[in-house]
């Protein structure tokens, strides 16, 4: 973002599996502070508007493992057309900036194909990158990704329930024990209950594996970041950096600007503050004194 005035940006953010829009709010506060506008986005089925398993909120929470989701139709296009429409809406703004968290990369980076004029620079936060391989389930099957955490949480079959169920209400110590070190481990415990209550139990399954083709002409000409989550739980730093080298093989002529920040998977849950400041100085630049 260098010589880059952040009262002309804005930043356009794209939340991953199970969150919505809310979990930006305090990175948009920390953004607000440093003079930059932002606008966070709900995908289809997310945030307030995300439909509940009809047993979920009862005891015993039955049919959670058998009923399907309301989500199931849901395809990567509506998502992405969902994202499309904000970067509409605030492209009056002389810079854009269109930020993915996991698996919204996906949404994200369609976005970014069919409009490329709409997005002056993508910004991956240990999100999924389509440039080596065109489905998110390529990579979190993949080697690299072998000591990530988080395999156990999901429940029922993804193809019968036409989506990735998780289960952030479960009574289970050991499964929340499971949710907290896989996503959140770096954020205190006695806040882990209020972030965890407010995720919603489906991802539509096509969010995971939907192929996302890229070009040359088109994605691959807008200037793109990757913030790297050293120890990221979900999705371990060799899968990322494989991500990020075969995309860079791929496309060639525009490679990754790479940085890491320390801690898990959910910087904007752990340090939102140096999540903001990650995402308006330079590489190499130092973050803001007292941040």
């Amino acid at each position: 973002m260098k010589n880059v005035s952040l009262t002309d940006t804005v930043f356009v953010f794209v939340h991953g599996a199970w969150h919505g829009s809310g979990q930006w709010a305090a990175t948009q506060r920390a953004l607000a502070g440093l003079g930059a506008a932002s606008v966070a986005v709900d995908l289809p089925g997310h945030g307030f508007d995300a439909p509940l398993p009809t047993g979920y909120l009862l005891p015993g929470q039955p049919g959670l493992l058998t009923e399907r989701s309301r989500l199931a139709s849901l395809t990567m296009d509506d998502c992405a057309e969902t994202v499309q429409s904000v970067l509409r809406q605030v492209r009056h703004h002389r810079t854009v900036v269109l930020v993915a968290h996991s698996a919204g990369g996906g949404p994200a980076s369609l976005a970014a194909e069919r409009a490329p004029e709409l997005v002056d620079r993508i910004v991956y936060l240990s999100a999924f990158v389509p440039g080596g391989r065109p489905r998110f389930y390529d990579y979190l099957g993949s080697p690299e990704n072998a000591t990530a955490l988080g395999k156990d949480l999901n429940l029922g079959d993804p193809e019968a329930l036409g989506a990735v169920r998780i289960n952030p209400l479960s009574p289970d110590p050991a499964y929340l024990a499971e949710l907290r070190e896989t996503h959140y481990h770096d954020t205190p415990l006695d806040r882990f209950d209020r972030w965890r209550s407010a995720l919603s139990p489906d991802l539509p399954l096509a969010i995971a594996t939907t192929p996302v083709t890229l070009t040359a002409a088109r994605w691959g000409g807008i200037p793109r970041t990757f913030l790297r989550c050293a120890e990221d739980r979900a999705l371990a730093p060799s899968a990322q950096d494989l991500m990020i080298a075969e995309a860079d093989r791929a496309f060639p002529g525009n490679p990754f600007t790479v940085r890491t920040l320390p801690g898990s998977h959910s910087p904007f849950a752990a340090r939102p503050r140096e999540l903001a400041a990650a995402l308006t100085t330079s590489p190499g630049t130092e973050m803001p004194a007292g941040w």
